[in-house]
């Protein structure tokens, strides 16, 4: 891979022409506005944000990192050039020969360049945004992946869950149920013991990009991140809590838990588009330590209404895991998946088949509904026939007018996987949804003699761009 850490991804980044540098944004909404409103367009450049107000020079904020097809395949370590389809097909078949690699424990690092102990915890030392006109504070933590160990198992967790400054020491600590960080805090808990946890709030975007992503139980996202750069990735042992932190991060904090202590958490605007889990008692870190490189660098990737930065590339993956699923679970003949980025990545799942047998169409949209890279906050899975784009909206539309009949091809799974993002449930009755699984395939019974498409074929397609591409097209 080109690059090692966040910095040597920038240098790559600016050599294609994908980076831009804006002096001067306030960091309180200014700031988090401009984001918002480039990271809703494709093919916008990543921004980093530097002499923001009232902090010095080269305290910077970086932001849609990953919001374009080349950007995507340059973190992935992939050729640029390609097609979104083609991008997901080359990183699934990257992601299939994966084989994890342990990270190397480092006796230190770029991020042990300034340390802050005890009374020199100050966390408004950085030029953290508050992200949203409506959100209840700034967030520090939006691209950024908590580090976890669970007590009983020891395996390393990073998850990219919301962090809230709450005072020069102190940091929400919220996460959804049933995620893995939430898991290994709530053996703590239940023990009555402080948590250790470590927040690293810039670094690699392949960290980033394992931490915001659902990989398998049991196993140290820091493995996935050095499959994926072909080298392990380097640890410090944090000198607070023993996690191991990324040598080359630009600012961690280290700190723990208190069981039983909560702060008010939120609001904050979340991917679905909403304030939905409004705000609430949550864990707070109490920060005992915090590292940083020179003119430190906040990775940010806020979550605003889908379409967005963070719904492109996680559709991307999560369609991929998704597939994987399926493979695995042994479903035959799937020719597509695609979790589309108006539902946030996760509310709109879409599976293409080929039938092969009854109960397919089903079979395959009870897996994509209930696997662990589809299961949290899902809402509807629409299963198609293989001439059908799962991708393109209007075609899975069109299958859905014309292959369902509302009353055969319809069902409703309740009490599903869900939590407090979602907003369709009443705030005292969040944690559980109900799922729309929709067949819309032809019907498998009399498959043979549904009507037929209206359209020319494959063949004759090709045979009449040949000889009209430019009518049809345009010169």
């Amino acid at each position: 891979m080109s690059f090692r850490d966040l910095r040597g991804w920038l240098q790559e980044v600016e050599k294609i022409g994908e980076l831009e540098v804006a002096k001067g944004a306030h960091w309180d909404i200014e700031l988090g506005t401009i984001t918002e409103l480039v990271h809703r367009q494709r093919n916008r450049p990543a921004v980093i944000f530097d002499e923001i107000p009232g902090y010095p020079k080269g305290h910077r904020v970086l932001v849609n990192t990953l919001g374009t097809n080349d950007r995507m395949a340059l973190t992935w370590g992939l050729p640029m050039g390609l097609s979104t389809m083609e991008l997901k097909e080359a990183i699934r078949q990257k992601y299939k020969s994966l084989a994890p690699i342990k990270p190397t424990l480092v006796s230190n690092g770029p991020v042990m360049e300034n340390v802050m102990n005890g009374r020199q915890v100050d966390l408004f030392k950085f030029p953290t945004p508050k992200w949203h006109e409506h959100d209840g504070g700034r967030y520090i933590g939006t691209g950024s992946v908590d580090i976890t160990m669970d007590p009983e198992e020891n395996w390393v967790n990073l998850g990219t869950y919301r962090v809230m400054i709450m005072d020069k020491n102190h940091v929400g600590f919220y996460i959804s149920p049933g995620k893995h960080g939430r898991i290994q805090r709530g053996k703590y808990m239940s023990e009555n013991k402080p948590v250790p946890v470590a927040v690293s709030c810039g670094h690699d975007p392949v960290i980033f990009l394992v931490g915001a992503t659902e990989f398998p139980y049991g196993i140290s996202e820091y493995e996935y991140a050095g499959a994926i750069k072909g080298q392990p990735v380097e640890v410090i042992k944090g000198p607070v809590t023993g996690l191991p932190i990324p040598a080359d991060a630009e600012l961690v904090l280290e700190g723990f838990v208190m069981p039983g202590e909560t702060r008010m958490e939120g609001p904050f605007g979340e991917w679905t588009g909403y304030y939905a889990s409004d705000t609430r008692p949550e864990p707070v870190i109490e920060v005992k330590a915090i590292y940083h490189r020179n003119n430190p660098i906040i990775l940010g990737s806020p979550p605003s209404k889908p379409p967005c930065e963070q719904t492109f590339f996680r559709a991307i993956f999560r369609s991929i895991l998704v597939e994987d699923e399926l493979a695995k679970a042994g479903i035959p003949d799937v020719t597509g998946v695609w979790c589309h980025e108006a539902g946030g990545a996760r509310l709109f799942t879409v599976v293409g088949i080929k039938q092969r047998y009854p109960g397919h169409a089903k079979q395959a949209a009870m897996i994509a509904a209930f696997c662990h890279a589809g299961g949290y906050l899902g809402r509807y899975v629409v299963v198609v026939d293989d001439d059908i784009d799962v991708a393109d909206i209007q075609e899975v539309l069109w299958a859905m007018c014309t292959r369902v009949d509302p009353v055969q091809d319809i069902e409703i799974v309740k009490d599903c996987w869900s939590g407090p993002l979602d907003p369709i449930i009443p705030v005292g009755e969040k944690g559980l949804s109900s799922r729309a699984i929709i067949n819309a395939c032809r019907p498998i019974k009399w498959i043979d003699s549904f009507p037929r498409v209206v359209g020319a074929s494959p063949e004759l397609v090709a045979k009449t761009v040949a000889k009209w591409k430019d009518l049809i097209y345009g010169k």
